[in-house]
């Protein structure tokens, strides 16, 4: 299985080098740090944003790599208005090069924060929530004083989000939105 790994690893810098300096310098810039919860935990309540989504996801998840567009869409929408977006990845700390290219394909914009998880899975688990399973992707919203506001286990929408966001962030809800939120 390393070996694997390791061919992938070896075929990635490959590609790097012949897709030439540009693409090298993206998938550096989105290279993740590794970091126990307490360290991402700090990242997402520095202070200076109004709202901090923390995505929890992994390469070989699928339903996590399906619903990635619609978060960096979100993110991308309402940055300005004091959105702070963090990226955790559940890979394991080897497999860094293939979590940065999932980023540089996903679009992510360079500088937004991103991690891969080191340490207990359960101390991990229970300081994002002691309600989630673990089970990927999962998304947590906090308040800009980093009180969590909402949390999903499960693949989370653009709709969804900007529903569970429109209380923090300074935007206007949208008509789609609206509608959204009517009850029959």
């Amino acid at each position: 299985m390393i070996r694997g790994w390791l061919a992938l690893a070896t075929t990635a810098l490959v590609t790097l080098s012949v897709s030439g300096p540009a693409r090298a310098a993206t998938v550096v810039e989105q290279a993740p740090t590794v970091a126990e919860l307490p360290v991402i935990l700090a990242a997402a309540h520095a202070p200076g944003a109004r709202a901090v989504l923390i995505n929890v996801w992994a390469t070989w998840c699928d339903p996590c790599r399906e619903e990635m567009p619609d978060v960096i869409r979100f993110y991308r929408d309402h940055r300005a208005s004091g959105l702070r977006l963090i990226l955790v990845s559940a890979d394991d700390e080897q497999d860094r090069e293939q979590v940065a290219r999932v980023l540089t394909t996903a679009g992510v914009p360079a500088g937004t924060p991103s991690f891969i998880k080191r340490g207990d899975d359960m101390k991990f688990i229970n300081g994002l929530d002691r309600h989630w399973s673990g089970a990927l992707p999962a998304s947590f919203l906090f308040d800009g004083h980093g009180r969590k506001h909402r949390w999903w286990a499960g693949p989370v929408t653009y709709r969804a989000l900007e529903l569970a966001a429109a209380g923090l962030l300074a935007t206007t809800v949208t008509p789609e939105t609206k509608r959204g939120r009517r009850r029959p």
